[in-house]
């Protein structure tokens, strides 16, 4: 039987956005991934010229923040929220922020690629979590992933080199996966809370508040001085580059997600997000210097692949 004119799944899916062909959608998104990567080098070249942590995610913050208004007000959301949901709203911009801060703190101590690579094993954490308040329980198969996601882990970090007293690592380092692993750590808790609270709300007026929460939050840590030295200014011209790269670089990786996710199919090709270290390993090189051993790489590779491969099952 055909759809009628007032049928409101015809209605829908006439008024759906057409989508990118698919070699067109993954290259965006592979354009995005690399905007990330580079913006996160550029946060390690402007905290080495004395940029303060506070003021980076406040100016990121402040960029994702305006564009996100002016999706919200052209497409004409409303801003409303329901009652119930305001507190799970506070909830959400508060985990982001601590994500934020943990992430670039880890990126000042670490080599980026590194604190990438730990952070990005937050669907690890999503899935336990998950389970724990009451969901589905990971399957053998999954399991078995999250092991092969760790395994690449430890070879990254070089773990054993540094147990076996091979390599030699300060407590600075230490922090900083420490930071990185507290980052995917808030990561997941702010995806379970979007995913069993926060669905209703229109993506781009939840993401316009939960930018807000951050950009609000870092302005009183600084004027409360909660990080020392965390609004301080670049020192030098290289710190000042890597302040407006990353304002630029976020903001616009962020606007061409935001306004183009309609037309990515997202369900199959957001795993190719996932490049997103690989490309800070070769920008971090390229611009910092930062080199990581052949083993290093290695286990990088097998914590992509593991993430993408879980990721292609969740989205099966």
């Amino acid at each position: 039987m055909s759809s009628s004119p007032t049928d409101p799944t015809a209605v829908r899916a006439l008024n759906a956005p057409q989508l990118f062909p698919r070699h067109i959608a993954v290259a965006i998104l592979a354009a995005v991934a690399c905007f990330f990567a580079a913006n996160h080098v550029a946060a390690r070249l402007t905290f080495e010229n004395g940029t303060g942590l506070l003021l980076a995610v406040l100016c990121r913050s402040a960029v994702a923040l305006s564009i996100l208004i002016a999706i919200v007000y052209f497409k004409r959301h409303s801003i409303r929220l329901p009652r119930g949901l305001v507190r799970w709203q506070l909830v959400l911009g508060l985990m982001i922020t601590i994500q934020s801060l943990c992430l670039y703190s880890a990126v000042a101590r670490v080599p980026v690629a590194l604190a990438l690579l730990t952070a990005n094993t937050f669907p690890i954490i999503l899935a336990l979590l998950t389970w724990g308040l009451g969901g589905p329980r990971p399957t053998l198969r999954a399991a078995g992933l999250m092991l092969f996601i760790l395994s690449g882990l430890v070879l990254a970090l070089d773990l054993p080199g540094i147990l076996g007293g091979g390599a030699e690592v300060t407590s600075s380092w230490w922090l900083g996966i420490g930071f990185a692993l507290m980052a995917a750590t808030v990561l997941s808790v702010a995806f379970w809370v979007t995913d069993h609270k926060l669905a209703g709300i229109s993506g781009p007026v939840r993401s316009m508040f939960t930018m807000l929460v951050v950009f609000v939050s870092m302005i009183i840590a600084g004027i409360g001085d909660v990080v020392p030295g965390g609004m301080g200014l670049p020192n030098a011209t290289p710190g000042w580059m890597g302040l407006m790269a990353l304002m630029l670089l976020y903001g616009g990786a962020f606007a061409v997600l935001f306004i183009n996710v309609p037309r990515l199919d997202m369900a199959r090709n957001a795993p190719v997000m996932n490049m997103e270290p690989i490309a800070t390993l070769l920008f971090g090189w390229v611009i910092l210097g930062q080199m990581i051993s052949p083993i290093q790489m290695l286990g990088g590779l097998v914590v992509v692949s593991g993430i993408v491969i879980l990721t292609l099952r969740k989205g099966a």
